[in-house]
């Protein structure tokens, strides 16, 4: 090799090696800025066994859930039960929570991705009230433009962790449930009017209707019928057996007034296991019915055996009766304790029970 071609190599090697030393910072350059933080935890440090309370703070309403031994309850609806199931996945949530995405921030940003006041902030705190973390959440993350923002639920979350005033983070969950809206955090169940015996509807003016059978396989009869009135079966069966499938949609606050419970629609109840209910509606709020209810009456626990009942059948339906009785008195102390709020329940859920006495009433055939 002669020495002009050795100094051809040199200079292609030189060339070369500048030309990889700038591609390698120009793809420096293109890395995410948070390279070293993607992945990892947000809340590192926080364990769900030390979880004591959350506290979720919007700019005008707050949400406390505390932990009561095996139970999760509601602060602010005076200790009324939380969904269990709903908090422990909201925790794991938090504790799964990973960065996505990580980009500073001024003080004009976060006030546009509502990282601000105008944003909620969530506290998960120990039974001694000492702060284990915090968390801003702001605005939901997208990754195209929805055609509804307001209704989306969104890919994602922008975040905040305070200390890192100038850094935001994106999360993959939407966090949908931090919200201070107890709806979203209630346990739903309900009072059940099961085997109604019984079942007579007030309006507040007066009018209203009643009806009543002997036996759960037994007619109805409604009284005070007059000659040619006959109460139409299938309606009376909506009437009293949607008394068994009531759910709640939220319970009213302690302070909760307009709830229309002073003159309300009254409900009266028996049931062919011995117990008996009295519940209120009152102004319907939205979708919703303001309800006040209160239970009384003795449960019945043993069954009066039919005539020329086959031994065989007489064991099979007390073992039937004494699991019926098992599950009343399991649903009775929940029972007693939603006596003691005014619960705001579907409209739908009642709509069958609320008919006027003529919407009850069989149809007379018009003659052609």
């Amino acid at each position: 090799m002669n020495a002009r071609i050795a100094a051809i190599l040199v200079v292609l090697l030189a060339v070369l090696g500048g030309g990889a030393i700038l591609y390698y910072q120009q793809e420096k350059a293109r890395r995410p800025s948070n390279v070293g933080t993607l992945g990892q935890k947000l809340l590192k440090e926080l364990k769900a066994s030390d979880v004591a309370s959350i506290r979720i703070v919007e700019p005008k309403a707050t949400l406390t859930l505390q932990r009561r031994e095996d139970r999760w309850t509601i602060a602010e609806l005076a200790g009324f039960p939380a969904d269990y199931a709903r908090v422990r996945e909201f925790v794991v949530k938090a504790l799964e929570l990973k960065v996505g995405q990580s980009e500073p921030i001024g003080e004009k940003d976060r006030a546009r991705l509502n990282l601000d006041a105008s944003g909620t902030q969530l506290e998960f705190n120990a039974a001694d009230g000492k702060a284990l973390a915090k968390l801003f959440v702001g605005r939901k993350y997208f990754r195209g433009q929805p055609e509804d923002a307001a209704k989306a639920i969104g890919d994602g979350r922008f975040v905040m962790l305070p200390g890192e005033e100038k850094t935001v983070y994106v999360v993959s969950d939407p966090l949908v449930q931090a919200t201070t809206r107890s709806a979203e955090w209630i346990d739903r169940g309900s009072f059940q009017v099961e085997k109604v015996k019984t079942l007579e509807v007030r309006y507040p003016g007066g009018e209203g209707w009643r009806i009543e059978r002997s036996a759960d396989n037994s007619d109805w009869k409604l009284a005070g019928a007059k000659p040619g009135e006959k109460i139409e079966v299938t309606k009376a069966n909506s009437a009293s057996y949607s008394l068994s499938l009531l759910d709640l949609a939220d319970v009213a606050p302690k302070d909760a007034k307009d709830t229309g419970l002073d003159k309300p629609i009254l409900v009266n109840a028996t049931t062919l296991d011995g117990l008996s209910y009295e519940i209120k509606v009152g102004k319907l709020e939205g979708e919703n019915y303001y309800v006040g209810f209160a239970s009384g009456g003795t449960l019945i626990k043993e069954r009066t055996p039919e005539k020329n009942e086959k031994a065989e059948d007489k064991e099979r339906r007390e073992k039937e009766q004494a699991e019926r009785v098992k599950k009343i008195e399991e649903r009775l102390p929940r029972e007693k304790m939603l006596s003691g709020y005014v619960l705001l329940i579907p409209k739908s859920k009642l709509e069958d029970t609320l008919k006027k006495r003529a919407e009850l009433l069989e149809k007379k055939e018009q003659k052609k």
